[in-house]
């Protein structure tokens, strides 16, 4: 090796065009979307300029009003394998269209969120999804104020107008109740979400909707938080106290606070699914590592951030604020965790 170091220079907007086999200006034209471009050669670029590393000013672009081809992500637990998986899912659809994502997590703290939206407006991010279900609609009214496009992504606010990618919820915890009716259980206990969250009152709605098809009603309804640790604790209380002892089945309104409830069965002595079946909703890899493996309701999570970022590139290019509503069916999901009543 030649004993001076040559220092590799970033790729320029000239490197590009040449490896590409169109002139400057194209390029120009094709990141700050001016002027007439085939898709293909759009793509092309947009390719090429990916894999080169190529980064242009993404503070000069703004400051001519131009796209910074950056999403930002709001949500509220990155730690979640749901997130996660949906995570996975917006950052290929934003590669494939040239965009990239810059992930926010809140830890379900409201002023974290409002700190994280402060500063992706100052980003001037081209577009935001938020999947939080707790963004105050002042807040989205704003950020639609200043042209930002918006989607609200897996919960949504009542109230607002914006862009949805949710699931239907509602059907799926219809299908929950179905399925422990189907299995002999009356006596039911739901360890919930807080229910100031849309999706959450819409779980609630569809399960207990099941229920009275059958003439039964709820035995014990326990809402608190998200995590393991809260199902544990929750499903503890039911299980424990005097009005769940005839209890035989629990649904829970996401896989983590399925597997806490679990927990808590093994804590307490309960034999799944012998002595109580379980449900989950949600099917991350949870459900399917735990012992026994979790009936579930299976969301479609990769496509919920698939959907969300196409949304907002869609609305983006075409400088129009995102209102359809797409809602995406859930799928009951059967494991080792529930089983006939004995």
């Amino acid at each position: 090796m030649h004993a001076r170091e040559v220092k590799r220079l970033r790729p320029t907007i000239h490197d590009v065009a040449r490896a590409a086999g169109v002139s400057i200006a194209t390029v120009s034209k094709v990141l700050n979307e001016t002027g007439r471009i085939s898709a293909s050669t759009r793509q092309k670029v947009f390719s090429v300029a990916q894999e080169m590393g190529y980064e242009p000013s993404a503070i000069a672009t703004a400051l001519v009003g131009k796209n910074t081809h950056t999403i930002g992500l709001v949500l509220p637990d990155i730690n979640n394998p749901y997130f996660s998986e949906i995570v996975r899912g917006a950052e290929d659809e934003a590669y494939a269209r040239g965009y990239s994502v810059l992930i926010c997590n809140t830890d379900h703290d409201e002023r974290k969120e409002q700190a994280y939206l402060r500063t992706l407006r100052l980003k001037q991010m081209d577009g935001i999804a938020i999947a939080t279900g707790s963004t105050p609609l002042a807040t989205i009214d704003e950020l639609v104020g200043e042209g930002m496009k918006v989607v609200l992504l897996a919960r949504n606010i009542p109230g607002s107008t914006v862009g949805v990618v949710t699931v239907d919820n509602f059907q799926g915890g219809y299908m929950a109740a179905r399925h422990l009716l189907d299995c002999g259980h009356c006596q039911i206990g739901y360890v919930s979400e807080p229910l100031h969250i849309a999706s959450s009152r819409e779980r609630l709605a569809g399960f207990e909707q099941g229920l009275r098809e059958e003439g039964c009603v709820l035995a014990a309804l326990e809402a608190e938080g998200f995590g393991v640790t809260t199902g544990a604790r929750l499903a503890e209380r039911i299980l424990s106290s005097h009005s769940g002892r005839a209890v035989t089945a629990l649904f829970a309104a996401n896989d983590q606070l399925a597997v806490g409830a679990l927990q808590a069965c093994r804590s307490l002595g309960v034999s799944v699914p012998e002595n109580l079946s379980i449900v989950g909703f949600d099917d991350t890899i949870l459900a399917e590592i735990v012992t026994p493996p979790l009936t579930t309701i299976s969301q479609p999570m990769y496509a919920l951030g698939k959907n969300t970022i196409g949304m907002l590139v869609d609305a983006i290019e075409s400088s129009e604020q995102p209102t359809e509503q797409r809602i995406l069916q859930p799928r009951l999901v059967v494991r080792a965790s529930t089983a006939k009543r004995q």
